[in-house]
């Protein structure tokens, strides 16, 4: 099907036919004025009938003008509806938010930012590489919330993840509610594809749903849980009594989360430094891809140098033809001078 991308354009074709309207009447006529042919008809070997350019080389330029506002209005060739098959799956990336998420035992470039920070990280690098993912965003604390749903739109959905903090869903850790959430949010969605991966630094706090329930929930939907414990095992804390040496991943439970992954065929990963996070989640990105819904678009070719072409074409003829021409016209005119003089 031919199409034009910009049709308006060929109201174009009428602007020398204005010009020329408005040109004043002389008994005798000039050359043409519009933007075609007015610098043609000066050059060197156009020929005149009086100060008129011939009717046909006129004829001729307001063709080569009709061209060129053709290849303006850029003629195209949309074909049948294609449809793109998108490699992928849904995934719904579960994140831990509560207070315990500020502790600084993460370390980059010698320098200590808190768990929240390193997970922000990890996971804008982890979001870039799933081209062709649906993604969405669980975050949790006292309660879960979705942060993003599932989507395409990578680049919006690093951004959401940019905006979270620390705090905003409460001060305890329910993450038998978050993996209920992410359950819901994935069961609609064919079983091969439901994944969730589930992050946290601590033991289940709060919540209506136990976490043996919302993986006994998740494992009759289908749902893959992968989970992963951040934290540090131990670190120097500084006090006014000096320093010890603590554990801060004391109150991470990691026979649950062990649990939850076993039972849903997911895998349990212990983040204890940010470079084993980025390991992690490196793993992670090699799950077998799964093919989604395609996309649907025309393939569109442009054709708008077929007739960008054939107006050069057709102005390079003009003066190749009639430059000779010119020559010939003033050597007959010069001749007829000397006739007359002598």
């Amino acid at each position: 099907m031919l199409s034009l991308a910009y049709p308006w354009a060929l109201l174009l074709i009428l602007v020398p036919l204005l010009l020329q309207w408005k040109k004043p009447t002389a008994h005798t006529a000039d050359a043409p004025v519009f933007p075609v042919g007015h610098w043609l008809s000066d050059l060197p070997g156009v020929s005149r009938q009086g100060n008129a350019v011939p009717r046909w080389q006129t004829l001729l330029l307001l063709l080569a003008w009709v061209l060129l506002v053709l290849a303006l209005a850029r003629p195209q060739h949309v074909g049948e509806q294609v449809q793109m098959p998108v490699s992928g799956r849904d995934l719904m990336l579960v994140v831990d938010i509560s207070p315990s998420m500020e502790e600084r035992d993460m370390v980059i470039h010698s320098r200590s930012i808190n768990r929240l920070q390193a997970v922000k990280r990890v996971l804008n690098e982890f979001i870039a590489r799933r081209e062709g993912d649906r993604l969405g965003l669980i975050l949790f604390g006292t309660e879960p919330y979705v942060q993003a749903p599932l989507t395409f739109d990578l680049e919006t959905l690093e951004t959401l993840l940019q905006e979270s903090g620390i705090g905003m869903a409460g001060r305890a850790t329910a993450i038998g509610d978050a993996v209920g959430l992410a359950t819901k949010r994935l069961r609609d969605r064919p079983q091969q594809q439901r994944v969730v991966v589930l992050l946290t630094d601590g033991a289940n706090t709060a919540g209506q749903i136990t976490p043996d329930k919302a993986t006994e929930i998740a494992a009759a939907a289908g749902v893959r849980l992968y989970t992963i414990g951040i934290g540090a095992d131990s670190m120097i804390q500084r006090g006014m009594l000096g320093s010890r040496r603590v554990n801060p991943s004391r109150d991470l439970d990691e026979n649950l989360l062990t649990r939850m992954a076993q039972q849903t065929g997911g895998e349990y990963f212990r983040a204890r430094s940010l470079p084993e996070l980025e390991l992690i989640y490196e793993t992670i990105n090699k799950l077998e891809p799964i093919e989604l819904d395609g996309k649907f678009y025309r393939p569109v070719t442009d054709l708008f140098f077929w007739p960008t072409g054939m107006a050069a074409a057709l102005w390079l003829s003009l003066f190749l033809v009639l430059r000779p021409m010119g020559k010939f016209i003033r050597a007959r005119q010069h001749s007829g001078r000397s006739v007359n003089h002598g």
